[in-house]
């Protein structure tokens, strides 16, 4: 990498730091089901990487119709979140191979790592238990769609990783991600770096169709791309 290392690094979670056997879109398909949606495979593949909120109430919405009233939001979210813990407890997610390790690399650079994610607080927080990633012992912040007003591709989550981390400048941001909406939240916020990785949803055929720098095979592939010691990789 020819210009100056990433100051800020901003990793989604399920695909991309986490492999969760694609719990999360099966049970929000199962989810809209359950309250009356017919979602297809490609309903759900278009709301990759949003805030669960927000892909509820769209999938929630009769074509030309009204979307749910709040109340009844609040309760089909609470319903997801309830199937996704169970989901979770039956068959708990994992880090992707190398990710730990890429992380703590990337962190020993000085380089500061925040997590970002379309699930609600208390989904990532419990979460982040279950991996032993609580507090800072793994990454600086973690920011969920729930903190932010519009999740992606609206650049907020990214913003708000750079205030929390006292970070001015996207010039020197790197974000990456499984999903195509991973790269235009990166692209809206302008970040120097906008990083598909292969490990999760989208493929290189998909993803490559978005505004992107970069494709890796993993996040486990992060640190020499950005000149932390650790092995060669190839760039897409």
């Amino acid at each position: 990498m020819t210009q100056s290392p990433p100051e800020l690094v901003v990793l989604d979670m399920a695909g991309t730091t986490i492999d969760d056997g694609m719990q999360v879109y099966r049970v929000l398909g199962e989810t809209a089901a359950a309250h009356g949606a017919t979602p297809t495979r490609e309903d759900i593949a278009r709301w990759h990487g949003s805030a669960k909120h927000e892909a509820l109430r769209a999938l929630l919405t009769p074509p030309g119709g009204t979307p749910p009233h709040d109340e009844r939001l609040h309760a089909v979210v609470g319903d997801f979140r309830a199937r996704l813990t169970a989901a979770y407890t039956a068959a708990p997610p994992v880090p992707l191979p190398g990710v730990p390790e890429a992380l703590a690399d990337l962190r020993e650079a000085g380089i500061r790592v925040a997590l970002n994610t379309g699930f609600d607080r208390e989904i990532a927080e419990s979460l982040l238990e279950a991996l032993g990633w609580q507090g800072d012992s793994v990454v600086d912040t973690v920011v969920c769609g729930s903190d932010v007003p519009t999740g992606r591709p609206a650049p907020y989550m990214i913003f708000r990783a750079m205030e929390r981390l006292g970070v001015t400048d996207v010039a020197r941001v790197l974000i990456a991600g499984d999903t195509p909406r991973d790269l235009e939240a990166g692209t809206n916020a302008g970040a120097a770096f906008v990083v598909g990785v292969l490990s999760g949803a989208g493929t290189a055929e998909e993803l490559g169709a978005h505004r992107h720098t970069h494709l890796l095979p993993s996040v486990a592939d992060l640190p020499a791309f950005v000149g932390a010691p650790r092995a060669a990789v190839s760039i897409a």
